[in-house]
């Protein structure tokens, strides 16, 4: 591989195919002591994910409602 005149680099195909490097992938590169690291950028959790299981098991949420309401 040849960096360009713009500092870019291909990615062989079947590099990007075994590592799911697809168009429009956000990537990370790290500095590391044996050279740089090319990773996938991590997904972004969505909002419900990180919420998700936070008020813990049992009960329902009208019961939940109604005891954070005072009634």
């Amino acid at each position: 591989m040849k960096i360009s005149d713009r500092g870019q680099i291909t990615i062989p195909k079947r590099l990007r195919d075994r590592f799911g490097m697809h168009r429009d992938v956000e990537v990370v590169i790290t500095a590391t002591e044996q050279g740089l690291l090319i990773q996938k950028r991590a997904a972004a959790q969505h909002p419900v994910e990180r919420v998700y299981g936070i008020l813990g098991s049992g009960g329902n949420t009208d019961e939940y409602i109604e005891e954070i309401r005072g009634r």
